[in-house]
């Protein structure tokens, strides 16, 4: 006879969690009291949105299903941004919610609400148990919901009462991952399509890589076929940015000559993607439902083939095992298209130079650019949304997998819970998380969080004092008529000693240097707040421009 909370635990174990991302709740102590005698770690955090977003960052660089508990109300509300960002990014993510004992459902007791209406359209599924001997069936098929075909969030409502009853039931075991592969025939056809080609074109996306399948097997592909490679929004990490055949990331602001390249393709080879408005530009590039080029999908979910977009071939299969599969297909001698490969990486070490020049004493580029000699290629980068994130994105060279958080979803508030997460993973690599000042507040209580665990992030806050993306686009749609966006921020620096970390203000470009190195030698985690003249609001136009050239 166990309790429910103790066969939580133990099929935690059998799946091989080592790490819970939690903000405690009396709807749960019975599983928080069976964590007592497990190897599993709580990573207790100070909001459940932050919670839920480090869980995200777990799964996002292991490829394992981030776990996050929570308590019923307003805990599980908060948390639903994390579970968001999990269904938009297909992460795996298990949220865990305490909720009301069952006989008070129903009669909308103390912080009582429906999780299953709640979290439906943002959960890859949402189940309550309501029989305790049920929750190793239940675990087990959690894990592999989170992790097979387009992985994603799955919600586990938790009655109080099925925490603390004591039941007799199976031993956990671990889920099963479901894999789909391409067939031969399959495969012969995207040869033949790519012999036939002229102008083919690879964008990779999506979840379910690895080191070895991102960064060897289809860059022995791309090598082979002499294809350019571009990457999809947010998902940078997928292919070596100084590569002979990469041609640039596949976004907001993407380079015009990689826009026109890409519409201008006589085949493009969408792998792991589903290529949703952001990156495919408001759904330009490719147009649906029907493409200008032949377009060969690869998708592990069958649902998402020919849902956007009408595919010359679809290929129901993990990016992985298709990688698999085609790289023992033999490549053409020398491709016709092997010099516009070449044009396509010049035109991207153009693109991703950052100007060393713009308004204010603190200029960006050269700030970039001094990262891009210090830091080590397995450094992690996270960030979340507003107009500073363009400067990672736009001017970091990512060199290898798993070095990459940032949510494609555009949610604010994720890179310093991020940066905690992946650091708590990866204590041995050096971890940098972006923000704006808008977009630290949202959940800059993290911070506390790394202090806690003796995790020295650094979070480099751009501070230009207004919500910046939304203000451009206020300039741009109704020049000179400025509402709700300026901002009223702390002195982040002070902020963070007052957490115990180390902080410091930057108001001049030369400044900024070694104010890093004494924020990597102090040992804690630091804020580097950037003092950023908020006419500097994109790399190469300021607010005035857009302003005056509406």
């Amino acid at each position: 006879m166990k309790t429910g909370g103790k066969l939580i635990v133990e099929a935690l174990e059998a799946n091989g969690v080592d790490r819970i991302y939690c903000v405690p709740g009396e709807s749960y102590l019975a599983v928080l009291d069976a964590l007592h005698d497990s190897r599993v770690q709580s990573i207790v955090c100070r909001q459940e949105g932050g919670a839920a977003m480090m869980a995200d960052c777990h799964g996002r660089l292991t490829g394992k299903p981030g776990i996050c508990f929570v308590t019923r109300g307003p805990g599980a509300t908060n948390a639903s941004a994390g579970v968001h960002i999990a269904m938009q990014d297909s992460i795996p993510m298990i949220l865990f919610i305490g909720q009301v004992a069952s006989h008070a459902k129903e009669r909308e007791a103390f912080q009582e609400v429906n999780y299953r209406r709640f979290f439906g359209d943002i959960a890859k599924w949402v189940v309550e148990i309501d029989d305790a001997a049920r929750i190793p069936e239940l675990l087990t098929r959690a894990f592999s919901v989170a992790t097979s075909g387009r992985p994603g969030p799955v919600v586990i409502s938790l009655p109080e009462d099925m925490l603390t009853s004591e039941v007799e039931a199976p031993v956990a075991l671990p889920a099963v991952q479901v894999e789909t592969h391409p067939g031969e025939a399959e495969l012969d056809r995207v040869e033949a399509l790519l012999n036939a080609a002229k102008r083919p074109f690879v964008i990779l996306g999506g979840t379910r890589w690895d080191q070895r399948l991102a960064f060897d097997d289809i860059q022995a592909i791309s090598e082979k076929w002499s294809l350019p490679v571009g990457v999809s929004f947010r998902r940078q990490m997928l292919f070596d940015h100084l590569h002979a055949n990469y041609a640039g990331d596949v976004g907001i602001g993407i380079n015009p000559k990689l826009a026109t390249r890409i519409k201008e393709a006589d085949l493009v080879l969408l792998i792991g993607g589903r290529f949703g408005e952001m990156p495919s530009s408001d759904y330009t590039l490719l147009k649906s439902p029907y493409p200008d080029q032949q377009l060969v999908h690869v998708h592990a979910d069958p649902d998402e083939l020919g849902r956007v977009y009408r595919p010359t071939i679809a290929i129901n299969a993990s990016p992985a095992a298709f990688v698999r599969a085609f790289a023992r297909r033999k490549g053409p001698a020398v491709p016709g298209w092997a010099e516009e490969t070449k044009k396509a990486h010049a035109d991207y070490l153009a693109w991703s130079t950052p100007p060393l020049t713009g308004p204010g004493p603190v200029q960006m580029g050269p700030i970039m650019n001094w990262l891009e000699k210090v830091l080590p290629e397995d450094a992690i980068l996270t960030n979340g949304a507003g107009n500073y994130a363009t400067w990672v994105h736009r001017f970091h060279r990512f060199r290898r997998y798993g070095t990459q958080a940032a949510p494609t979803s555009g949610s604010m508030g994720y890179g310093t819970p991020a940066a905690v997460a992946a650091k708590g993973l990866f204590p041995e690599r050096e971890v940098i998380a972006f923000a704006g000042d808008g977009c630290f507040m949202m959940n800059g209580q993290e911070f506390a969080t790394a202090v806690q665990y003796g995790l020295p992030i650094i979070v480099i806050v751009v501070n230009n004092g207004i919500y910046g993306t939304i203000r451009m686009h206020q300039e741009r749609e109704y020049p000179g008529r400025v509402e709700a966006t300026d901002l009223k921020n702390p002195d982040f620096a002070a902020l963070a000693r007052a957490y115990g970390g180390h902080g410091e203000t930057v108001r001049e470009t030369d400044e900024f240097a070694a104010a890093f190195e004494r924020a990597r030698a102090s040992g804690k985690p630091s804020i580097l707040e950037i003092k950023l003249d908020p006419e500097a609001i994109t790399p190469t136009r300021t607010l005035s421009d857009i302003r005056d050239k509406r």
